[in-house]
């Protein structure tokens, strides 16, 4: 029997945390990083990425809100040394920027996940 998608939000929320770039750099290179678009959540994505809901994934693939990291986002994470939420749903790491302090304090930024 499927588990249901609220288990698997709860269990992909237990097992999320912050990485840093440098962390991020192995999976990077071997093509494993999925950026996740701010205005959406990153447990919620990882959801139904581990639940195969291929229209859904495949309209924010389609919309550009969900993707592989690019060769141009690495060269400026590198510069920048953002701090990322993160999660796995193998062989994928799933990655959400974390607002700076300056953009934590817009409103209309969205909040880290769950």
């Amino acid at each position: 029997m499927a588990e249901h998608p609220s288990s698997i939000y709860a269990k992909l929320n237990l097992d999320s945390g912050k990485l840093t770039w440098q962390e991020m750099q192995p999976h990077f290179a071997r093509g494993a990083i999925v950026r996740v678009a701010p205005g959406l959540d990153l447990i919620e994505v990882a959801t139904v990425m581990a639940a195969d809901e291929t229209r859904t994934l495949s309209r924010w693939l389609r919309d550009g809100q969900v993707g592989r990291a690019t060769a141009t986002e690495a060269r400026d994470w590198h510069e920048r040394d953002p701090l990322f939420w993160a999660v796995v749903v193998a062989p994928w790491v799933l990655v959400q920027e974390i607002p700076s302090s300056t953009e934590m304090n817009d409103p209309s930024r969205s909040s880290p996940p769950r």
